[in-house]
This record gives structure tokens, C-alpha cells and sequence, in this order.
């Protein structure tokens, strides 16, 4: 369990308290007892070994005519390597180290006057080293300490984290210094390599896994993008007003801003805002290269993250699963929070067994245990054996005239006839599910009668259109709302679904330079009168899935599917399912050059969504007899009013 402290004793208390169980567990009697089925804090953190050492990426991104080296900061059991025995890795590489600080608390490296490692951030040095395993943390090339230049996912970043996997496993060099010429090996460690990261970080792992290195035997990437088109471009619709090159120029060293000009063009370049899918996003694709894939793999994400959104995870994990990846999955109800922060102590307790059993070998169950975690309320978790849960099937919903004009009906019957709506790039996902049950110009709305039982909706869904734009270019939105009351995280309020506490807890051992113990949270509500479950975004210029968009023909009729973000979430009886089809969601998507109207066929559009029991679960929580609908404000959480300049791994 931590140890709960006040904020003006935290350090002592945690400083005393490790004393006195590492003494504990360092006494043979208690090393014997314990049962082989985790690791054991009986290393002395303090007396662990921090060095620095520069690994040769083989590339020379920043034309300064010699190889970049990248910076590799180590914190490693002292007691293993005097016993001869080799310990495996927990490797984080970002670009954050220096620019940005990484964690709840933008927790920054900090270095002796040699230049060695005071403070790591985050808690895996302080928690892991005691108990046999090394923290490795890098500077990805063009960051901090490193040569080279950021380039955003690509080559660069790649293999800036890779050669350090190869240097733990005897196939790259490594210095003593930035530009000095004594090698270092890495005779220390068993190669057993796992990478961890948030966003940014956690994108690094993927990437790296993607490309199938050997002595990589797990990631954990945590709120982490898949492919850096979909964190950019929704089927060509822009999400943000900025680019890749903006970025890099966000995260890089001055020294790399000056050297590295042409990276910088490329990333330009390469990076149209047309939304085109160029060669520059299929170099920074990983979902097309899981089939390399070798580590397993433990992904968490939140489903209300607007930052890396919920599109990053369902190809992901569908790509690994078909190429028979080992996986594990939590999903929670927070923005883009790490889970460190939204369910600590369990997270802790997990991710600890996890790294027992990929990195150590320890049978200690977990991967006999149910796949997937998922937050069904605040706090509140539930656990499946398989995600998407097995007997899930997609399920064609057919959208439908109502009794009223403009309030449709959702269900299984295809419709007739057209609904029309304009453009109001003013208004959004929020404003339209609010006014549902009215008819308004800016959306087209359908709703199921109230649900007689619960039905759950696991997966991804697509909503195909057929549409008729009044302009030459036109962008499209389609949302899939729970209409009825609830309690859920406050996911557009600034922590995200959190609120930052002043008590800490410590989790693991501190030093003076390096305390263990991390700022409290506890999860921030919102009552609402409808939930998001999930959404999607497209270009209708993209309709032909090309992957470059074309001008559109007014008064022409095109067909498109719009992906939508994988969800897990319950409907509750009493509740109804909306299908939503509009124009920009304010926040979410940029608007297009014109401000069209679209005539939707609803003949020709339909929903593929994804429910427990299939189709026959649908029809019986849609019949029966009549339910009362909850009568409430349909007020929801209100998306960000601004997308420029969003950041992969933001601390809030």
C-alpha cells in the first residue's frame, strides 16, 4: 500500500518509512519467506548506479557530417551487478525530458556536476529499481542532450529509441560522452527490454515495436498515437491549424532548430493541409506494420480523449490481435490522463506484475487473467475476458422520418426519403445532441425509442452516408449519443476527468534529489443530460478513399464512410441511442471553404455498430413495452473550444 503523507512532511516520512522496509526485506529470513511470485524491493535505491551514455543512432539527421548520438540516462541496481546477475529494462524515450517536464507535475531530468542522472521523472526508477530492474530514460533525437533532430514519428524518432534497444542487446555502440570516442557496453542487462510512455512517449513505443527489434519484449503505451496522419487528419479533415513541423519545432534543442532546416522543409513539405495522405504519413503508420510485431503489448487509453483520440486505438488493437500479439487493455472514462493518475494504487499493482511477467518470467496469472479493464462510471471498473467482448456483432441501424419533422427515428427498418441540414461551424456536438428532440437546421438527428433493458455498445463503429452537397467542399461529422442521465468524468474540464489533490503518496524509494511521492487525485464529475459515446470526422472530398481529396460537383450525390472511435459503453435501460450526421463539430474538426447543405438519403444511410448479443440483443432492448424516458435538462460536457496548437503529452 503507499504511504500517506502531509505536504510539508512528505519527504522525511518517505525517506524513513523506505529505510525501514528496505532493511525489512533485505534480512535473509524475509528474502527466503517470499513467495516466488513478484519481484522484491531488496535493492538499495540509493545506492544504485546512475550514469549517462550516448548511443550512436547511425544517422546524421542534423548534416553536421558526423553520426547522431543520442542521450541515455540509466538508473540501475548496484547490488545485481556485484552478484554477476543482469537485470532487465524499463525504458521511457520522449521528448520531453527538458522542453516540457513529464507527469502531472512536468517533472524535468535534473543531473549531478558530472552529469549524471539526479532525478528521473515519473515513479519507475524510484518503484522498479529496488526491485532488480534498470529505468532507462532518453532524450529522442534533437531533444535535451541528444544530436539529431525531431522529426515528428519518422526515421528520427524511430530509431533514436531502437538503437538504444539494439545497445542493450549488444548490436549498437554507446560513448561515454556526447562527442568523446570511449565505447561503453551494456554488459549489465539480460537485453529484456520493455518501453513505457504517455502520448508522445508511449507513440515512440509503438513505433519502435512496429518495427519488429529484437529484445523488445513488451510496450505499454498509454494514451498513444498509431498513426500520426489520424492525429492530424480525419479522413482529410483537419483537426488542428497547425502541423507536424510546428511540433517539432515545439520540443527541439536551439541547437537543433538551427541544424536541422531540412528536416523542418520536409516536415512542411510532406505535410499538406489538404489532408492528403502523402508519403510522409505512411512512413509514420505503425498500424500497417504490426505484423512485425513482436512484444506484447498492454495499451490504455481514455475514451473521452480529444487530444490522441480514440481513433488511434481501434485499428491498433485489431491489427495486433489478427497478428496474434499478446494484449491487454484498460479503458477509462478520462481525457488524455495517464492512469498513474486515475486509478493509482491499482495501476501500480498491475503494471508491477505485468513487467514480472514479460520482462522477469514470473507465472504469477496475468496473463491468464481477463484482457480488458474498463471504467463503466466513475471509478467504477469492469472487467471482459476478451475485448471487444465475445458475441459481439455490428449491427445496421437504419435511419428513419419520425412522427415529427426533423427528430428521426433510429432502428433497423431502412427509411425513406431525405433529411437536409446546413453547415454552423458555431455549433457542435453538444449543441446538437442538446436539441435532439427539435427540429434545427445544422444537424439531421435519430433516435431509438427508450431502451427496455441495458445494451452495451464494444468496439468500432462506421456510419455510411449518401449525401448531395450544395458547395464544393464539405466536411461531415457523425456522433453516436446516450441520451439520458448520468454521472461521468468531467473529461473537457481543464484536469480532464481529474482534480489534483495537495496530499501525496509515495510509491517506492526516495532520495533527496529524487522523491517518490506524487500529488493526490480524485475523479472530476459532471452531471449530464446525454453522454458522447463516440465519433467521427470526414472530408467528403475524400469519398472515393483515395487517400487525396477531389473538389466536389454541387447537386451531386457521393457515398462515404465515416470511421468512428472504438468505445465500450452500456446504454442503461430507459435511455435512448442517437445517431447524429452534421457539418464541423466546433472544437473537433476544422471547417471547410464553403458553408454547404447536405441532403442525406436516408435509403443509403445506415450505421454499422458493434453490440453484446448482436442484432437480437438491439431488437429486444428496442421492444417490449413502453418505458418512461427520463426527464432531464439534456445538458453534456462541452468539447474544447479550440483545437490549434495541441500538444501529444500536455501536462495539465
Amino acid at each position: 500500500m503507499p504511504i500517506r503523507t502531509r505536504p510539508t512532511t512528505w519527504r522525511t516520512l518517505a525517506t524513513a518509512a523506505t529505510a525501514a522496509l528496505t532493511a525489512t526485506l533485505l534480512t535473509p529470513a524475509a528474502a527466503d519467506a517470499a513467495a516466488p511470485r513478484e519481484s522484491r524491493p531488496v535493492h538499495s535505491y540509493a545506492d544504485a548506479i546512475r550514469e549517462a551514455v550516448w548511443v550512436d543512432t547511425g544517422l546524421d539527421e542534423d548534416l553536421d557530417g558526423r553520426t547522431d548520438r543520442v542521450a541515455v540516462d540509466i538508473v540501475r541496481p548496484r547490488e545485481a551487478g556485484r552478484a554477476g546477475r543482469k537485470v532487465p529494462v524499463i525504458m521511457d524515450a520522449s521528448p520531453y525530458y527538458s522542453c516540457c517536464g513529464r507527469g502531472n507535475e512536468s517533472q524535468t531530468k535534473t543531473y549531478d556536476g558530472h552529469g549524471d542522472i539526479v532525478r528521473m521523472p515519473l515513479f519507475y526508477d524510484n518503484y522498479f529499481v529496488p526491485r532488480g530492474y534498470a529505468v532507462v530514460g532518453v532524450d529522442l533525437a534533437g531533444t535535451s542532450r541528444s544530436d539529431g533532430c525531431v522529426d515528428v514519428g519518422g526515421r528520427s524518432d524511430i530509431r533514436s529509441a531502437k538503437a538504444v534497444v539494439d545497445w542493450l542487446n549488444g548490436r549498437a555502440t554507446a560513448y561515454s560522452s556526447r562527442t568523446g570516442g570511449e565505447r561503453v557496453r551494456a554488459d549489465w542487462t539480460d537485453g529484456s527490454t520493455g518501453m513505457i510512455g504517455k502520448s508522445w512517449d508511449g507513440t515512440i513505443a509503438n513505433g519502435v515495436a512496429a518495427t519488429g527489434v529484437e529484445g523488445l519484449k513488451t510496450i505499454v503505451p498509454v494514451a498513444a498515437i498509431s498513426s500520426w496522419y489520424d492525429y492530424y487528419f480525419t479522413q482529410g479533415a483537419p483537426l488542428y491549424d497547425s502541423g507536424p513541423d510546428w511540433l517539432a519545432r515545439y520540443v527541439q534543442t536551439p541547437e537543433a532548430r538551427e541544424h536541422c532546416t531540412e528536416v523542418a522543409r520536409e516536415l512542411t513539405d510532406g505535410a499538406p493541409r489538404t489532408g492528403d495522405r502523402t508519403p510522409l504519413w505512411t512512413e509514420r503508420d505503425y498500424v500497417r506494420a504490426a505484423k512485425k510485431v513482436r512484444a506484447s503489448v498492454f495499451l490504455v487509453h481514455g475514451m473521452q480523449d480529444l487530444n490522441v483520440r480514440m481513433q488511434h486505438v481501434g485499428p491498433w488493437w485489431d491489427a495486433l490481435g489478427k497478428n496474434g500479439v499478446r494484449r491487454k487493455i484498460w479503458l477509462s472514462q478520462t481525457g488524455h490522463v495517464d492512469p498513474f493518475d486515475f486509478r493509482r494504487a491499482e495501476w501500480v499493482r498491475t503494471l508491477h506484475r505485468w513487467f514480472d511477467h514479460e520482462l522477469k518470467g514470473i507465472d504469477n496469472g496475468i496473463d491468464r487473467e481477463p484482457v480488458a479493464d474498463i471504467e463503466r462510471a466513475p471509478d467504477e471498473w469492469v472487467t471482459s475476458t476478451a475485448w471487444p467482448p465475445r458475441g459481439t456483432h455490428a449491427v445496421t441501424l437504419r435511419p428513419a422520418h419520425g412522427a415529427r419533422d426533423g427528430v428521426g427515428t433510429l432502428g433497423l427498418r431502412p427509411g425513406r426519403g431525405t433529411a437536409s441540414f446546413t453547415d454552423d461551424p458555431a455549433l457542435d456536438e453538444t449543441d446538437w445532441a442538446t436539441r435532439i428532440d427539435t427540429p434545427t437546421p445544422e444537424k439531421a438527428g435519430f433516435v431509438t425509442r427508450p431502451l427496455t433493458r441495458d445494451l452495451r455498445l464494444a468496439g468500432s463503429s462506421r456510419v455510411t452516408v449518401t449525401v448531395t452537397p450544395s458547395t464544393p467542399t464539405a466536411h461531415l461529422s457523425a456522433v453516436l449519443v446516450d441520451l439520458g442521465p448520468d454521472t461521468i468524468r468531467d473529461y473537457a474540464d481543464a484536469g480532464e476527468g481529474i482534480v489534483t489533490l495537495s496530499e501525496r503518496t509515495c510509491w517506492g524509494a526516495s532520495t533527496e534529489g529524487d522523491g517518490s511521492c506524487y500529488r493526490e487525485t480524485r475523479a472530476k464529475t459532471a452531471d449530464v443530460g446525454h453522454t458522447v459515446v463516440s465519433r467521427g470526422w470526414a472530408d467528403l472530398g475524400e469519398h472515393a478513399g483515395t487517400g487525396r481529396g477531389e473538389p466536389l460537383v454541387p447537386g451531386k450525390r457521393y457515398t462515404i464512410g465515416l470511421d468512428l472511435a472504438a468505445a465500450d459503453h452500456v446504454v442503461p435501460r430507459g435511455h435512448r441511442l442517437a445517431l447524429i450526421v452534421a457539418g464541423t463539430d466546433r472544437g473537433l474538426i476544422d471547417p471547410p471553404a464553403d458553408t454547404p447543405t447536405l441532403t442525406l438519403d436516408l435509403a443509403r444511410t445506415s450505421a454499422r455498430v458493434p453490440f453484446a448479443g448482436g442484432a437480437a440483443a438491439f431488437a429486444r432492448a428496442t421492444s417490449g413495452p413502453p418505458v418512461t424516458a427520463p426527464h432531464t435538462a439534456p445538458d453534456g460536457v462541452r468539447p474544447p473550444a479550440a483545437t490549434a496548437h495541441r500538444v501529444p503529452g500536455e501536462t495539465r
